[in-house]
């Protein structure tokens, strides 16, 4: 491209849609894979984003981070293996269906071929289930596919808004047949090695989405709630009082527990109690986990009101007497303790009641036997609930799947710490994060959940002679015979017409937690088991970026999966970003209701102002968003236009771009920017984006409003050394300059290279230190001086209400003697934007610009025009 190109009013507006099409005709982020080797590829496990409803301010923030490395590596000559996948599996896309098409999935029902669901469109939230039409499990699972599509391709538009360098073909879906084929193999694998098993046990359970819920997915929640004491009955006609916020539970009781050094309860360990209404006996144990100064310093273990009683019921030896259904209500069957008729009927009056009402219905037990004592006590503590769930979760009694996390193992356990210490962390801090996590596991990993859109547990079961099935006799399909659907496809072995008939085989029915897919991502976008070559180029990935919420789930999980698989940590680099908060502070969530969307911000303000906000906060830091005043965002557009337009005056200069650079204030201009360079290269290289930002907008705004002020009338006027010294100046630091701006504002960067070169600035090699050093040593106090000094020329001028085009006569610089001497080297450049006659220079021991004295005019305001 020639000069001729350059728009004589450079804008923002349209650059996305102009060089987004352009970079994707040309491949200028294409991963190329021929000839590459390991050592010269950079590979990212990028995060696939929930394909459910829409994205938020959050995703751009961090995205944006990753896209800023991405970018820097491709420039430093990189092959860079940058893919985006999209998380399309798992409860949240489920919801997002219900929703938007007003249905609900009953694996009872047949398939309808010609299903049309009743609307389409808006969340619906207020639908509630009854209300939704009931379809076949494969008929919602098509609507879930149908919708996910749907959503990818706004996300993608999005992405592709904002400029994100990612090579689209390599892209994946969590719910594809390569994934499920991956995620089954995965699995399959962890079975044959033991790491993998079915358990009944006491499972965290939502009874709205009526599935289980892993340790990970858990959050706490401040809620009211009741303290009530009540007495157990010792066999001298003694009592032990309890307090207790869940009465409910009383006919699970299988136990009463005290610290084992508690003096209160020392003499009663070993001996029995008698449940007040429903007579059963249980005994009284000491635990160090009970705590002296909480309640009545006993408790009563129930099966099962929380994690510690799960805790307690495990290490104990204690029976299990669960009461709660999977709808959260009081199954109707009591438990076997339970003998005495008194006993029986007061279980039948709580049987098929909610928690709630059974709470009640016990309380009035008690009260009308003379077992509840004392007034109520009110307290607010934190009660586990689903992170995506409305309601308290409950502990039912369930078979699931389990991989082993190392909760168990302290061999594994160690491991993970030791990867994890080895990996290096950006910002460092955050691997407390992930050490903390490893080391409070108190179970293995829950991966089997009650849903219908997920990837599938390959497994069947043999039933026996009388249709039951034998759960620890699991049928595994040939590993060539990948992907299936247990619930449709036929066990190895059989036929479908021996289904659910004795001597057959049924189904796994259920399907793998999202994480059990999404800890698999370096293997999705790797090609695992697909295309080793490929494989064998990414892994292990140079960079896993992510949020900082997820590093229990999504970076542990996928560490997990590593470290069982291969026994080495899957990436070199974890960065890690922080969250978006809104001007109070509080964490922008769909759930809070406080979520920007960002379609509509790039739209108003232009991508490269709203990555610029994004890219001015470092990693692990949050960072405050208003949206009815988002300075930041206001800024960045700002830089991208002083890009183009000083892009366009310099370049508006003639002269040879070859000619030899000789003033001292460009030599020291140069090696000011030469510090520059190394500098946001060191900060790049250590992932510290915002710091190489902060260096480059530093320089630039120096540049422009000193240097360029300062060599402008020696850059427009005769040929001489002089004036092809400033020209050769100017386009080294604009090349050098739009190159540094490039991975942080991509398409003000991109237009202003493409006036003067025909390949991408993207493409363009990164500015190094080799590229100056051809160039003669500059003193960088000269340009600091000068600056100065231009600077008290404007306020000269400004105080004497003149405006800065009004010729001066005479006018002094004083400073001290080094300053001095080197500000003569400038002196023709400052009398020449000063518009000064006569530049006399004296020594002082402050720099300062005096004894101004104007061009006499006939016409005051003339000489201020």
């Amino acid at each position: 491209m020639t000069a001729a190109s350059i728009p004589d009013k450079p804008a923002l507006e349209g650059l996305e849609q102009k060089w987004g099409s352009s970079w994707e005709s040309a491949g200028t982020y294409r991963f190329e894979r021929d000839g590459a080797t390991r050592e010269c590829i950079y590979s990212i496990d990028t995060p696939p984003p929930t394909a459910s409803g829409s994205l938020h301010i959050g995703h751009v923030f961090s995205y944006t981070h990753t896209d800023v490395i991405a970018r820097y590596q491709r420039m430093t000559g990189k092959r860079v293996f940058y893919p985006m996948g999209w998380d399309d599996n798992g409860l949240p896309t489920e919801r997002r269906v219900q929703n938007y098409y007003g249905v609900r999935c009953d694996p009872t029902l047949p398939y309808d071929a010609d299903f049309t669901p009743p609307f389409e469109g808006g969340d619906n939230k207020s639908t509630k289930a009854a209300d939704q039409i009931p379809i076949s499990r494969r008929n919602f699972i098509e609507l879930c596919e149908r919708l996910t599509v749907e959503d990818e391709q706004q996300f993608e538009a999005v992405w592709r808004a904002l400029g994100l360098s990612v090579d689209w073909t390599q892209s994946y879906r969590t719910i594809g047949d390569e994934s499920i084929t991956a995620s089954q193999l995965a699995f399959l694998r962890n079975l044959d090695r033991g790491e993998a098993y079915q358990a009944m046990a006491p499972t965290l359970w939502d009874i709205t989405f009526r599935t289980a819920v892993a340790q990970a997915e858990l959050e706490d929640k401040e809620q009211p709630g009741t303290y009530r004491r009540l007495s157990f009955h010792r066999p001298d006609g003694g009592t032990i009082e309890i307090e207790t916020t869940r009465p409910e539970l009383l006919p699970a009781c299988v136990a009463l527990v005290a610290h084992p050094d508690d003096e209160r309860f020392k003499p009663l360990f070993g001996t029995t109690v008698t449940t007040p209404v429903f007579g059963v006996e249980v005994p009284v144990l000491a635990h160090h986990l009970a705590q002296p100064d909480k309640g009545a310093g006993i408790a009563m273990v129930c099966t099962f009101g929380d994690i510690t009683d799960i805790v307690w019921w495990r290490e104990l030896d204690l029976p299990n007497r669960a009461i709660l259904g999977f709808d959260g209500r009081v199954i109707s069957e009591a438990p076997e303790a339970i003998t005495s008729e008194a006993g029986l009927e007061a279980y039948a009056q709580l049987a098929g009641k909610t928690v709630f009402s059974a709470k009640q219905t016990v309380v009035d037990l008690l009260a009308a036997s003379g077992d509840l004592i004392g007034e109520p006590k009110q307290i607010t503590h934190p009660v586990k609930f689903f992170e995506k769930g409305d309601k308290p979760l409950e502990i039912v009694s369930t078979r699931q799947w389990y991989i082993r996390n190392g909760a168990r193992d302290e061999q594994l356990r160690g491991r993970l710490l030791e990867l994890g210490s080895e990996l290096e962390w950006h910002p460092d801090f955050m691997r407390v994060r992930y050490e903390n996590w490893v080391g409070g596991l108190s179970g293995d990993w829950l991966i089997s959940r009650q849903r219908f859109f997920g990837v599938p547990i390959p497994l069947w079961y043999p039933l026996d002679a009388d249709g039951n099935p034998v759960y620890d006799q699991p049928i595994a399909p040939d590993h060539a015979t990948l992907p299936v659907d247990p619930s449709s496809d036929a066990a190895p072995g059989y036929d479908e017409s021996q289904r659910g008939v004795p001597g057959g085989f049924m189904g796994e029915v259920d399907v793998m937690d999202t994480w059990a897919t999404s800890s698999l991502t370096p293997q999705l976008a790797g090609g695992w088991e697909r295309d080793p070559e490929l494989w064998d180029l990414v892994f292990p990935y140079s960079l896993r970026p992510q949020g900082q919420d997820i590093i229990r789930t999504w970076l542990f999980s996928t560490m997990l999966r590593s470290v069982l698989e291969y026994d080495q940590k899957p990436w070199e680099h974890a960065s890690v970003s922080g969250f978006i908060v809104d001007p109070d502070r509080k964490k922008m969530s769909k759930s809070k209701g406080n979520v920007v969307t960002p379609a509509a911000m790039l739209e108003q303000h232009g991508s490269d102002a709203v990555r610029y906000w994004a890219a001015s906060s470092r990693l692990g830091t949050d960072a405050a968003f208003d949206p009815q005043n988002p300075t930041q965002i206001k800024i960045g557009r700002r830089l991208a236009i002083k890009v183009l337009n000083a892009s366009k005056f310099i370049l508006g200069f003639t002269g040879r771009e070859d000619a030899p650079v000789t003033e001292a204030v460009d030599l020291a201009m140069l090696s000011v920017l030469r510090k520059t360079v190394a500098d946001a290269s060191s900060s790049l290289a250590g992932y510290d984006h915002a710091r190489a930002l902060e260096l480059t907008e530093a320089f630039f705004w120096t540049f422009c409003d000193d240097y360029l002020e300062l060599v402008k009338e020696r850059a427009y006027g005769e040929e001489s050394p002089e004036q092809a010294s400033a020209v050769a100046a100017l386009r080294i630091a604009l090349s050098t300059l739009l190159r540094l701006f490039a991975p942080f504002i991509p398409f003000a960067a991109e237009e202003a290279w493409s006036w003067t070169h025909d390949g991408s600035v993207h493409r363009a090699s990164w500015p190094t230190d080799e590229e100056f050093a051809g160039l003669a040593a500059g003193e960088p106090q000269v340009l600091q001086l000068a600056s100065e000094a231009l600077t008290g020329i404007r306020r000269a001028k400004t105080d004497a209400k003149a405006s800065q085009k009004t010729p001066v006569d005479s006018a002094v610089i004083a400073g001290p003697a080094a300053s001095i001497e080197l500000l003569a080297l400038v002196a023709d450049d400052l009398r020449a934007v000063g518009r000064i006659e006569s530049l006399e220079f004296r020594t002082a021991d402050v720099l300062s610009v005096g004894d101004i004295v104007f061009t006499p005019a006939a016409d005051a305001e003339e000489a201020r025009a």
